[in-house]
């Protein structure tokens, strides 16, 4: 079946405004109703099909501390928490627009009743709408914690929305239950990966019952410890269906492999792709995966600093790795560094010039995702790679992590998990024993609330996720649902420059960027000229950085110095965000998350 672009089936207003005429109560003109509509099968694939766009890609890390530096004003709300700066009174959402698509999916869930057909088919694409709904209101609790539960489409005038909030254990016992109905009914086997599948309901089953396995198992506070052992228990179930019957398994045999997922324009028969946002000029979707590299934000050297060695090896062992320069820090490292992160040399034109970073963005621009080729390139929202939704990988990192907080981990486990993933780009075996018997104390730091037996191979489960799904959206979760979001609090740094003056960052041993004291180019002085009426200046303390050691250091960003914006995190509070003042002048029955009340 054909996709089709999506269907405008307008939201009513779901909070706190008003219409003339319900848009869906027309039945004249181009207007599609529940009197003329809900009818076939094909009705409802029509419906869905407009759905589809609930569940985009991601292509970012924004928000999390894999991201050093951000011109994207979707990192102002988090940037504004950490400042302490965000409040009831300017935070925004719980609007309108973040309520309709829950709407849309409930209006399609009142009326499919109606429709006469096949019941495995009509109950396949009602198994989408309920996943979908499960996704949207797992995205709730993961931002509020209680939020009211609504089942049906909501009037304007209904007195439901006005009711109280629900409590999150009673949502994410409906989240599951939806998930469960899709998993039973949505088909497993489609004509592509851009339709979900059973698989893809198993998928995000599995990753939300890893996060809310984990979020109580490490957030006390909730006084759910308990439970959490069920939901882990459903990650490993799920996951392991979809490991055993799926047919899935990890594409390739070296890092072009890997590099292919995500610079890719056809990803349609690839076997690690569960399901995928399909962009092509025929279809009029696209992406702005180009941007990455440096227009729009760059990646931190906390994250640059967990890739391994080649030989398995941690690379913050080495003495002074954070003293490595640009150059240095690429030699020997597992070859996704060098996929996720540009590396020296690296050129995006035919020439072969090299592309020479920026320091003003911390110098580790991403690469993952970039369109090698340049007819992939179209310029804004003009780019036709494939971009992954759920992959194989991700499942077998959730299997391993609930397994081993389970403490059910094995070695078997692990080289049917991890050492998979591994493999692919030529890194060395993971072993259970010798993990937990030397954990990695830079890991242990930054997660000092991971213990027991399994604490080393727990620390390197994360270590081999936040690597593998780099730029895919899931750290600032991940960061949430382990109660690490201290890890936010630190300054993001870039690459450490050792001295004023001038800089390689290609490889070749010329100096390409100058950094500087504005007014004095003393430091660059003695370079050929040749090298200087090439060479790009960069000056501290000027625009957006500054050098940890005033002269030499790590570059940092002079909007996280004092008396600027410095960050801090407040655990009784930051684990979730505000509902605005006026959602709570509008319903009086609302409550703030817990911190804020």
């Amino acid at each position: 079946m054909k996709r089709i672009n999506y269907i405008a089936l307008a939201s009513l207003v779901l909070l706190g405004a008003s219409c003339k005429k319900d848009y869906l109560d027309r039945t004249s003109g181009s207007a599609i109703t529940k009197e003329v509509f809900f009818n076939t099968p094909e009705d409802l694939a029509t419906y869905t099909n407009g759905l589809y766009k609930q569940m985009r890609a991601e292509y970012t890390d924004l928000y999390s501390d894999n991201i050093a530096l951000s011109n994207n004003d979707q990192n102002a709300e988090v940037r504004t928490l950490l400042a302490g700066t965000l409040s009831p009174a300017t935070v925004k959402g719980w609007d309108k627009d973040v309520w309709a698509p829950l709407r849309d999916v409930n209006y399609m869930l009142d009326n499919a009743g109606k429709v006469a057909g096949d019941p495995a088919v009509i109950n396949h694409y009602i198994g989408i709408a309920r996943l979908l709904r499960a996704n949207f209101y797992y995205k709730m609790v993961k931002k509020y914690g209680d939020v009211p539960w609504y089942s049906h489409a909501l009037g304007t005038t209904s007195e439901e929305l006005y009711k109280a909030k629900d409590p999150r254990t009673a949502v994410v016992d409906s989240v599951m239950k939806d998930l469960e109905f899709a998993v039973a009914n949505v088909l497993p086997a489609r004509t592509d990966n851009s339709y979900l599948t059973k698989w893809s309901a198993l998928t995000l089953l599995s990753r939300i019952s890893l996060h809310e396995g984990t979020f109580r198992k490490y957030h006390t506070e909730l006084n759910l410890q308990s439970t959490a052992q069920t939901f882990l228990e459903r990650a490993v179930s799920a996951s392991q269906e979809i490991m055993s019957n799926g047919g899935f398994s990890i594409a390739g045999s070296s890092v072009t492999d890997y590099r292919a997922l995500f610079a890719s324009n056809n990803l349609s028969t690839n076997k690690e792709i569960i399901f995928l946002q399909k962009n092509s000029r025929d279809l009029g979707v696209a992406n702005n995966t180009h941007t990455v590299l440096d227009w729009q934000w760059a990646l931190s050297a906390s994250l640059a600093n967990e890739f391994l060695m080649k030989d398995g090896t941690p690379f913050t062992s080495k003495t002074n790795y954070d003293k490595k320069n640009f150059t240095e820090i690429f030699q020997d490292r597992d070859p996704r560094l060098a996929e996720t992160v540009m590396p020296p040399g690296f050129s995006n034109n035919a020439a072969g010039t090299p592309y020479i970073t920026r320091p003003d963005f911390g110098g580790l621009l991403q690469i993952k995702f970039y369109p090698r080729d340049p007819a992939l390139r179209g310029g804004w929202e003009l780019n036709y790679t494939d971009l992954p939704i759920m992959r194989y990988a991700e499942v077998l990192l959730i299997n391993a992590e609930a397994k081993a907080e389970l403490g059910t981990l094995t070695q078997v486990d692990i080289d049917a998990t991890i050492n998979k993933i591994r493999n692919r780009v030529g890194m060395p075996a993971l072993n259970l024993a010798t993990a937990n018997a030397t954990p990695d104390s830079y890991l242990a730091k930054q997660y000092p609330t991971v213990s027991g037996t399994n604490k080393g191979v727990l620390l390197e489960i994360r270590r081999e996720r936040r690597v593998e799904l780099a730029c895919e959206g899931f750290r600032f979760d991940d960061l949430y649902r382990w109660k690490a979001g201290a890890l936010l609090a630190q300054a993001p740094s870039g690459i450490y420059i050792p001295a004023l003056g001038g800089v390689d960052v290609t490889g070749d041993g010329v100096a390409d960027i100058a950094i500087l004291k504005k007014g004095d180019d003393s430091p660059i002085a003695n370079l050929p000229t040749a090298v200087k009426e090439k060479i790009a200046k960069f000056y501290i303390n000027e625009g957006t950085f500054y050098l940890s050691n005033e002269t030499s250091g790590k570059i940092m960003f002079l909007d996280d110095k004092a008396p600027q914006r410095p960050r801090s995190f407040d655990e009784a509070k930051y684990y979730y965000f505000p509902i605005p003042i006026e959602q709570i002048v509008l319903n009086p029955k609302l409550e703030q998350p817990t911190g804020w009340k």
